[in-house]
């Protein structure tokens, strides 16, 4: 075979959910192909048209030495993302200084704006956030308002304030700003963490007092809105993801988190790992939930290797926001206009719990809460024990209202 009839492969790289790939572009071929299947972590991205290998120099070195008798290699544009790569790399080394990479990574919109006399307080909050491992949500919350507050203050230096300095601005906080109750709690945890935590002063924000929080009852659907809206689905994995989610009350962090191995379906149970609060529970695994999931994975292609949801990279988890983004787009073909989201699934479980009866001390340890007032949002119910726990996706579907 000559040389000017061999198919073209071109090899770049990208980045694709927060990781570095090769990426392979070529016209459908089994040869190259099962080539490519043999390097491990390999993937095919539908969004991009291409196929995807782990960025490093051992994989593209197996490629070439594997694709050059069959193909024209085309590398040109992994030599364009290479110098951008140090491009980068150069830059964020140059502004780096004492700060970690993590810092950088989360973008605070009142950064800039914070006087050089206070610029290593960020820095000294994240360091303390981090070694007491606190989440990446609460981290960002606690920079966000001690930037805020940083921003505010301007050259007066942050840790000389005196108890009544800051008083003063947290009043400034809710004449001025207008700040709502919720984030004025954030405020003021983020700065009695600075002050107390950080710079171990004496504790005086028990003194402060709080605005109320506004008691908020949770939006919940009908039982016949949650059949309406289920009847709406027809992928098996968006159905999958909407039913566990409403059969055993969960966050949509906990859905795309789940790995296969947290279903056991011998004891049918679900294990939930490292939830709200690090902590681990169980919870039923709902028998026509065991069903959807057994359809769900005979049709799935390829198979899902860790995660049970998984995204269009092998191994990597379904995104919050794509499963969001499947309730959202199922509310609206079921004509639903009530204001409600992902999370009103597990409002709506634990109602339709509370309605059948349940006692509440129950339903506080499926939904993983610490503190019963929690639970107490959705309504009283009677105290009365039950043993026998049946989802609440299950009665529909013995009712004939689901289909699988």
């Amino acid at each position: 075979m000559s040389h000017n009839i061999l198919p073209i492969i071109k090899i770049g790289g990208v980045n694709h959910h927060n990781k570095e790939w090769i990426a392979i572009y070529c016209k459908k071929d089994f040869t190259i192909n099962s080539i490519i299947k043999k390097i491990k972590g390999n993937t095919f991205s539908a969004s991009k048209q291409c196929w995807l290998i782990p960025y490093e120099k051992y994989n593209y070195d197996y490629l070439v030495k594997h694709l050059k008798e069959l193909a024209s290699i085309d590398d040109k544009l992994i030599s364009i993302f290479k110098k951008e790569k140090e491009k980068k790399l150069t830059g964020i080394t140059n502004k780096l200084s004492n700060q970690t990479l993590l810092q950088i990574s989360i973008q605070l919109p009142n950064q800039q704006k914070i006087h050089p006399v206070n610029k290593q307080v960020l820095e000294q909050v994240q360091q303390h956030l981090q070694l007491k491992a606190y989440s990446t949500s609460t981290r960002k919350t606690y920079l966000n308002e001690i930037a805020a507050f940083l921003a505010t203050i301007k050259h007066v230096k942050a840790s000389a304030l005196t108890p009544n300095r800051i008083k003063d601005y947290l009043q400034y906080c809710y004449k001025e700003l207008k700040l709502s109750e919720n984030t004025m709690h954030s405020r003021i945890n983020a700065l009695k963490f600075y002050y107390e935590q950080v710079l171990k002063k004496d504790k005086f924000f028990y003194e402060i007092p709080r605005a109320k929080k506004p008691y908020k009852l949770p939006n919940v659907l009908s039982e016949k809105e949650i059949v309406r809206l289920f009847n709406t689905l027809q992928n098996q994995k968006h159905k999958a993801i909407l039913f566990i989610a409403y059969s055993a009350g969960m966050r949509v962090s906990e859905v795309v988190g789940l790995k296969i191995s947290n279903i056991d379906s011998q004891r049918m149970q679900i294990k939930i790992e490292g939830a709200k609060g690090k902590k681990d529970r169980y919870v039923n695994l709902s028998t026509i939930v065991l069903e959807v999931l057994r359809s769900y994975i005979k049709q799935c292609v390829p198979r899902p290797k860790k995660y049970l949801f998984e995204s269009e990279i092998a191994g990597e988890p379904y995104s919050s926001r794509s499963a969001q983004k499947v309730f959202q787009r199922a509310k609206e073909k079921a004509g639903i206009s009530k204001n409600v989201t992902f999370h009103s699934l597990r409002h709506s479980f634990a109602t339709h719990l509370l309605e059948k009866g349940v006692d509440i001390r129950y339903i506080q340890d499926i939904l993983g809460h610490n503190n019963i007032k929690t639970t107490e949002r959705y309504t009283h119910v009677k105290k009365e024990q039950i043993i026998q726990i049946t989802s609440p996706l299950d009665d529909l579907w013995l009712k004939g209202d689901i289909k699988i």
